[in-house]
């Protein structure tokens, strides 16, 4: 369950940082004010200092004023946001500051400044009229990591593939005794040898890959893939020796001509297709556990922003799915007469550029006072509901279904809800009221 929350977590992380990269990349500035900073993981932030005083001594003789107020602007704001760290954090530190033009011509500070989600091993100090993001986009490759068995009559070899890195993990060899037509009364005794060594083949490599592919009792690996020439791969993937954690990660067995590591650079070819389709099948699974839900009416499941967010202020979702497009907004208004707050769900289409709303049942009108994507609201709050948040695309049969007949926005639960009843009871208060 864990290593699930944990790679839900990271999806959420890289749909930010996707999020950002898109905003930044979109941003313009007026004359070379646009600072990009990245320090590494373990570099000084002393050093980082002190480069930047040198920086400002040198924007000191800009001879444009206007570039040479806002660069200093931009470098005393980085230097500002550095004294926020003692040492630079594990993943390392990145920093956008500088002054964008708006759409409508304004001028707009940017002072962004994170940690990201994994080390970002690249040094960058860039003043410029745009941010550069290309660090950060390098970050999203994919760094999914597959495991690989392939198991011949000759031995067998372990090893991994991440992204265009394959590494050799470990590699023995085995004698097994062929089959053949003597013995006479002896055969049946020939057989059982046979298979008995042919079992603790099986069981060695069940052994070894627990060894290899499991760090702290989770699985280490996105995938695992199964190659052989013989049936060993069979055998081992049914085999009750093999660990039933990593069994659930088989993506696929490969028939492969060769042992070793011929046999190794052969699965890779015969895998590319399922390697990259990981995340479309991860998504079809999910997806379509969804819809078994509904299908076999266990109650268990939401649909629509109204029900799903009762159910998560209940505690009840314990997965959120959504769409990675969704366009609905999330308004709060605010009534100044009585201070009180109300919360709107509306699409850009509906509602656009409107500061002021009026109460459908008082009449009242009402300002409002923020304003934001409802996904990037789930991407942040997600975790105060105790749910799991997973980010979809529909690019799939299954979520193009998802989006087009339940408006990309849903939940599996964790107990049976009655919304029609919830509803019911709210309309009798309503009526108690009067």
């Amino acid at each position: 369950m864990a290593e699930l929350e944990t790679a839900a977590d990271r999806n959420v992380e890289i749909w930010k940082i996707k999020k950002l990269i898109k905003s930044l990349e979109a941003a313009r500035g007026n004359g070379t004010s646009m600072i990009s900073l990245i320090i590494p993981p373990k570099d000084q932030i002393s050093r980082v200092a002190k480069m930047l005083a040198d920086e400002y001594g040198t924007a000191s003789n800009i001879k444009s004023r206007v570039n040479r107020l806002s660069v200093l602007g931009a470098i005393t704001s980085v230097q500002q946001r550095l004294k926020l760290y003692n040492k630079v954090p594990g993943n390392g530190l990145v920093v956008y500051c500088g002054t964008i033009v708006t759409d409508e011509g304004k001028e707009k500070k940017v002072n962004i400044d994170f940690e990201p989600f994994k080390p970002i091993n690249t040094s960058l100090y860039l003043c410029d009229n745009k941010f550069h993001t290309e660090a950060l986009t390098a970050l999203l490759s994919d760094d999914n990591k597959f495991g690989f068995i392939i198991m011949d009559g000759n031995g067998a070899l372990f090893g991994t593939l991440q992204g265009n890195t394959r590494d050799v993990l470990h590699k023995f060899t085995v004698d097994l005794p062929k089959k053949h037509g003597r013995g006479g009364q002896s055969a049946l005794r020939f057989a059982r040898l046979r298979m008995e060594k042919r079992h603790n083949y099986v069981r060695k490599v069940a052994e070894t890959s627990v060894t290899l592919f499991i760090t702290n009792d989770r699985p280490n690996v996105t995938g695992l893939i199964l190659a052989g020439s013989a049936d060993f791969k069979t055998e081992l993937s049914q085999s009750d020796m093999f660990d039933q954690r990593l069994q659930a990660k088989i993506i696929k067995l490969v028939d492969v001509s060769y042992g070793g590591e011929n046999g190794f650079n052969q699965a890779i070819e015969l895998s590319t297709e399922v390697l990259s389709n990981v995340k479309f099948i991860q998504e079809k699974k999910l997806i379509g556990r969804y819809f078994d839900e509904i299908s076999q009416d266990t109650g268990k499941f939401c649909f629509g922003v109204d029900d799903t967010l009762k159910a998560l202020e209940m505690g009840a979702v314990e997965t959120l799915i959504v769409w990675e497009n969704l366009d609905t907004m999330r308004y709060v208004l605010k009534n100044h007469s009585t201070d009180e707050e109300k919360i709107l769900f509306l699409r850009p289409d509906q509602e656009k550029d409107k500061t002021h709303f009026t109460d459908k049942d008082t009449q009242v009108e009402m300002e409002m006072t923020e304003s934001c994507p409802l996904l990037e609201w789930f991407a942040n709050n997600y975790k105060k509901f105790g749910a799991t948040l997973e980010i979809v695309t529909d690019r799939s049969q299954e979520g193009s279904q998802f989006v087009k007949g339940f408006g990309g926005i849903g939940g599996m639960l964790r107990y049976r809800i009655d919304f029609q009843s919830l509803e019911f009871n709210e309309d009798d208060e309503y009526f108690n009221d009067y």
